[in-house]
């Protein structure tokens, strides 16, 4: 895994489970639009991800553009879909990370990694040399290679995936990604193995651990329970899980009949007791507004 990119399924992409097989090192692209070049459209100090990673001081984020979803409802769809951003390599990646530590952050927050993850583990090995101390947060839609994640092993402290969706016509029909829950739960399995339950310092920040997203949809409630409850039944109970019920309709859903609205009170509702139902300790909502 070490050393040249060529390695790491850049000539013959198999990434993520969209699996192009697109020889990126040639500038081919495929679904998620991304050559051998890594592609940022923003690094700074963020204030608004959970408490726990956002603190005082900010998150040190890293917003990579492009995409190996298509989600209709994106709300950064210019970075995301039209791959707003400039290209960085290796070294500079790696100046950006350390920059953040600089700056105070609490972290290095990587925001829809997963595309660029073989560069990314390069960058994090030279900032380490280089005095980066910091936790790395891999911050993904969790539409992963079981591989990609193995081979993140003892690169990333925290692992903050999306599980999006229980059933594939809705994955499917939302973000074009088939299979999307099997994908996503043996990925989140294998994050779990690598870095456990949250550890949260005197502060109140987390330091490694997996905490898991989920964006509840309108509409889509049934969805939301099937994933908290396999959250529930599959994984540690000392994860946390945050809710993310602030939705509303951007890009394509605009179009869409069933994604066309904010949640409502009721649907809010029910979600909330639907947690309690569970018994689920270790929850951070995003409040309903």
């Amino acid at each position: 895994m070490k050393g040249d990119i060529s390695f790491m399924n850049i000539t013959s992409c198999k990434i993520c489970p969209n699996n192009c097989e697109v020889n990126r090192k040639l500038g081919d692209i495929g679904i998620c639009k991304a050559t051998d070049k890594v592609k940022i459209a923003l690094s700074s100090l963020h204030y608004w991800e959970e408490p726990c990673i956002s603190g005082k001081n900010g998150s040190g984020t890293v917003f990579f553009s492009n995409c190996n979803l298509k989600c209709k409802f994106c709300q950064n769809y210019k970075i995301s879909h039209e791959g707003k951003g400039k290209e960085v390599n290796i070294e500079e990646l790696s100046d950006i990370f350390l920059s953040l530590q600089e700056k105070g952050a609490n972290n290095v927050n990587l925001v829809t990694p997963t595309i660029y993850a073989y560069q990314i583990i390069e960058a994090i090995r030279l900032s380490r040399k280089n005095g980066l101390k910091l936790p790395i947060i891999y911050n993904s839609n969790g539409y992963e290679n079981i591989q990609t994640i193995k081979d993140l092993a003892g690169y990333i402290d925290i692992y903050l995936p999306d599980l999006k969706y229980y059933y594939n016509d809705i994955a499917i029909k939302y973000s074009k990604a088939n299979n999307y829950f099997n994908y996503a739960t043996q990925a989140i399995k294998e994050m779990y193995k690598q870095v456990g339950a949250p550890i949260i310092d005197e502060n109140g920040l987390i330091k490694k651990g997996l905490i898991i997203r989920h964006l509840v949809l309108p509409n889509n409630i049934d969805n939301s329970k099937k994933i908290l409850r396999w959250i529930k039944e599959n994984i540690d109970p000392n994860v946390y899980i945050s809710i993310m019920a602030q939705y509303f309709p951007c890009y394509k859903a605009k179009c869409d009949e069933d994604l066309n609205r904010k949640l409502n009170l009721d649907e809010y509702i029910e979600i909330e007791n639907y947690v309690q139902d569970l018994q689920i300790e270790n929850r951070i909502y995003a409040r309903f507004r």
